[in-house]
């Protein structure tokens, strides 16, 4: 039996022996335009759908916000983790060639840092000095798990996300096949640039791997360069770090919800699975037993016991604690926030000019493809400065029941390995256009109207864009304020 998240947000169960892609397949064949309609096809062709959990995954995983696994928001990838669909890229016409292509990735899946090793480790020892009946959660827990995180290990790659970064370059080849190409790599047309934390060199490390795997290159090594104004500019730009990271007062919002109804009783919920006394569970803990549930399943693919302290409703408040705090501090919460990512916007859009004047001049593209990778804190501020992921109302302490619906959920945008690829095409005769793509599904540019929004004019974005071009400068912007801003 697989299980899969059907486009119509049904859970499909297929039946032993059938193929997943083609039942997708056939059904998409019928309603290529309209994926709700498959509901209206005969039984044969329409994936026959109910409500039918794994008992080796946690029925809360959509809801692990950057702590979710890559294969959550792209579900076929459990079928196939190096399944493409090309179809996605829908060229404006059979001429368009592409000549360029910029990728901004997160690292791979990871350990957790030092800081929430302790954490754990306080709930872990909150838990086996209140043990009581065999009969409670507690005892359960204490036979099943193990405190086995270790402070030394703080926020390194682990195997799964080697994994994602292999996988993930060998589907971009494919995706592209004429840019990420063996010819290129060789050619030293393809650049690398990381950060200098340990997951994202060896995230970098762990990309290059799976194109020389993939093309049995060896004994050849493909240099990488290290910057972190570019990659972890939040922490270079001082405006942000005094306003918004080291300043508690700007996420004023997430205290006020953690303290709230919705958290409260998460917390009384889960001391009342543990059977310990409320008091017993603080926030923080709460938190923990949330993040741990998230950490098993996405470094050892296991259904935690952990998992089982929270329900989908308790889920869906952890997640939106942790989208409170998103949004706040790296989000549309203040404007300095994607202000911050003004340097690497820069530089995207010098080399996107790069190659397309070097095409206008009847040039070789002398950089086809640039790989960035860096964090959750890299891309975010970056989205959030394209516009990206912004709901009509900010989200607040109070307004979590109106914000079901909302577009900035992160566990849908920036799970481990999350990625924005940005395509340059030449269609012929001048026309440059650019397609965005997000974890390898197309997306639009807020503010292009529907006739531009699948693969607009380079020209169009760049005018879409025109103030942020002409300006957003990272030292002016970064700069402390003589009269800092009330946040």
């Amino acid at each position: 039996m697989a299980l899969w998240v059907c486009p119509a947000l049904w859970v499909c169960e297929l039946r032993s022996g059938s193929s997943l892609r083609g039942v997708i397949h056939d059904a998409f064949k019928h309603h290529p335009k309209d994926p709700a309609k498959i509901a209206t096809l005969p039984v044969p062709l329409r994936p026959s759908c109910a409500i039918e959990e794994d008992p080796n995954i946690p029925a809360i995983v959509q809801y692990f916000n950057t702590k979710g696994r890559y294969e959550e928001v792209n579900p076929y990838l459990k079928e196939d983790i190096l399944f493409v669909n090309r179809s996605i890229l829908q060229p404006a016409s059979a001429e368009c060639q592409q000549i360029h292509l910029s990728a901004i990735i997160r690292h791979g899946t990871r350990y957790p840092t030092t800081r929430k090793i302790k954490e754990i480790r306080q709930l872990y020892n909150t838990v086996l000095h209140n043990a009581t009946g065999e009969d409670s959660w507690l005892h359960e827990i204490l036979t099943k798990w193990t405190m086995w995180y270790t402070e030394d290990m703080d926020g390194r790659l682990v195997q799964k996300g080697v994994n994602d970064l292999k996988h993930l370059a060998i589907r971009m080849s494919k995706l592209f096949p004429s840019l990420i190409s063996e010819e290129k790599l060789q050619g030293g047309v393809i650049k690398f640039t990381t950060s200098s934390k340990h997951r994202c060199v060896n995230s970098t490390l762990s990309f290059k791997a799976g194109l020389t795997e993939l093309w049995d290159i060896r004994d050849k090594e493909f240099d990488h360069a290290v910057n972190d104004s570019l990659m972890r500019f939040f922490d270079e730009c001082r405006r942000f770090v005094q306003e918004v990271d080291n300043n508690h007062s700007a996420i004023v919002e997430v205290d006020k919800f953690k303290q709230g109804p919705e958290m409260r009783r998460v917390q009384e919920k889960m001391a009342n699975r543990l059977q310990v006394p409320h008091s017993l569970i603080s926030q923080e803990m709460t938190e923990a037993a949330f993040n741990l549930c998230a950490y098993e399943f996405a470094i050892k693919a296991v259904n935690s016991p952990w998992c089982q302290l929270f329900d989908e409703d308790d889920a869906k408040v952890m997640e939106y604690a942790s989208d409170l705090r998103e949004f706040w501090k790296r989000g549309h919460g203040y404007d300095i926030n994607s202000k911050a990512s003004c340097i690497l916007f820069h530089d995207v859009f010098s080399r996107l000019n790069k190659a397309a004047d070097e095409i206008k001049s009847g040039q070789q593209v002398s950089e086809a493809v640039t790989v960035q990778i860096g964090h959750a804190d890299t891309l975010l501020p970056l989205l959030t400065l394209l516009g990206f992921f912004k709901d009509s109302d900010p989200l607040t302490s109070t307004n979590y029941a109106t914000q079901a619906q909302r577009s900035f959920r992160t566990s849908r945008m920036l799970p481990y390995a999350a990625n924005l690829l940005l395509v340059l095409y030449d269609c012929g005769g001048g026309d440059l256009r650019l397609q965005p793509l997000l974890n390898e599904k197309p997306v639009t540019f807020p503010g292009l109207t529907e006739q531009q929004a699948s693969m607009p004019p380079y020209q169009d974005v760049k005018e879409r864009y025109r103030e942020l071009l002409q300006g957003c400068d990272f030292e002016t912007e970064c700069q402390l304020l003589k009269h800092p801003v009330e946040v």
